[in-house]
């Protein structure tokens, strides 16, 4: 999928996070959105994922030259702002989630393949903040999308879980177009395009 933005920006009240953003995301691609804490990089992400609406500017979203009205269900995304069903197990919550988007592979091996077989009927709100990052990696790394959004995805990890998230990149995202908000580069070292939101105000 392409995605393709055109003098794009966002404003909370009467300031501006980003201006006269224009860029095109083509299939394949790994890019890096990085800036300081607040700058707007996870705001950008959002306004990119349909997630938060922009206040100026266009977004098209392509498939195979075909304008796609409906992005969310060729997307998938991880961030630590975003909430999971703590009343499921981390079971659950897969089979949940797979009937809006089919996984590459069985549940079980999804949980053993992130480290979370042995808590896989365990409730989420049990969960340590690692182990919930761990799901939701899961969820996005492997469901069948075109697209995967990371706002800095080794938030609550550990150094097991940051070479997890490595693994992940390496063996599930190089035919994804994957576009990662981030500060550090460890977590953005695999992407050959750079944005540096700073250059938006």
């Amino acid at each position: 999928m392409v995605i393709s933005a055109r003098d794009l920006g966002k404003r909370y009240n009467r300031e501006w996070i980003f201006r006269h953003f224009n860029y095109e995301f083509l299939p394949g691609g790994h890019y890096a959105i990085t800036g300081s804490n607040g700058s707007g990089k996870s705001t950008l992400l959002q306004v990119l994922a349909g997630s938060v609406m922009h206040s100026e500017g266009f977004i098209e979203y392509k498939n195979a030259a075909k304008i796609i009205e409906a992005p969310f269900s060729y997307l998938s995304v991880a961030a630590p702002y975003l909430e999971l069903i703590e009343e499921m197990t981390a079971e659950e919550f897969l089979k949940f989630h797979q009937v809006f988007k089919p996984s590459k592979k069985p549940i079980k091996e999804v949980l053993t393949e992130v480290g979370l077989a042995g808590a896989a009927n365990k409730q989420i709100r049990y969960y340590s903040s690692g182990m919930k990052q761990r799901l939701k990696m899961a969820q996005a790394f492997f469901c069948m999308s075109p697209v995967l959004l990371l706002d800095e995805p080794t938030t609550n990890l550990d150094m097991d879980g940051i070479e997890l998230y490595h693994h992940l990149i390496q063996t599930y995202a190089g035919e994804k177009l994957v576009i990662v908000s981030s500060n550090d580069p460890q977590e953005y070292n695999f992407c050959k395009d750079v944005i540096t939101i700073s250059e938006y105000k």
